[in-house]
């Protein structure tokens, strides 16, 4: 399941100058609620309501937990998110999520190739654990579906409200490309490059 996850993590120490934390998360992002939203409550909650058609309480319920695949804290103090998205993030729920961002979001990934492939995988998800309810916010069948991408979109929108980097997102393939190239780490920095990244930060 991580397989793509740690290899990017164990290439990354060669390919930027910053502090690596592997599943880890910041406070406001493991349980947020109105007050950790702040002002991207209204986006937030509008997203829960079109996933569910419920209305997100405004303190996340106790057993709310979450890490996060990388963060990257740079030498000069800024901070950002990484993860690594494999097929089951690409969903019609997704698809959803990515619909409602507002036009100001900064992303470290182009949310147009995320969108269309998830739209190209929507009726495709896979079943299963997957898919399993996920109480008591995301109740019924395809709930860890619409938990996932309610989580990516947090993770999406809520960095910049705190003065962190946009998240950057690489995609399963991408980063098969990246492990099957003859200079994995050079084929990593290029495509952190592409996402934004700037030269300054790499090795």
């Amino acid at each position: 399941m991580r397989d793509l996850q740690n290899a990017v993590t164990h290439l990354l120490p060669e390919v930027v100058k910053a502090d690596i934390q592997p599943e880890s998360c910041p406070d406001w992002l493991r349980r947020p609620g109105r007050a950790e939203c702040a002002d991207r409550w209204e986006t937030v909650s509008a997203l829960y309501h079109a996933l569910t058609g419920l209305v997100l309480p405004e303190q996340a319920p106790p057993r709310e937990r979450r890490s996060l695949d990388v963060l990257l804290t740079y030498e000069d103090g800024q901070r950002q998110i990484l993860e690594v998205d494999e097929k089951q993030h690409f969903t019609a729920a997704r698809a959803l999520t990515l619909e409602h961002y507002p036009a100001d979001v900064q992303l470290g990934f182009d949310a147009s190739r995320w969108l269309a492939r998830s739209r190209d995988l929507t009726g495709r998800e896979p079943g299963g654990g997957f898919a399993k309810p996920r109480p008591p916010l995301f109740p019924g069948e395809g709930g860890r579906h619409r938990q996932r991408a309610f989580r990516d979109a947090l993770a999406d929108l809520l960095p910049p409200v705190y003065g962190w980097l946009p998240t950057l997102r690489l995609s399963d393939t991408e980063v098969k490309t990246v492990t099957a190239a003859p200079d994995p780490a050079a084929s990593l920095r290029a495509l952190l490059g592409a996402c934004g990244v700037p030269a300054s930060r790499f090795t």
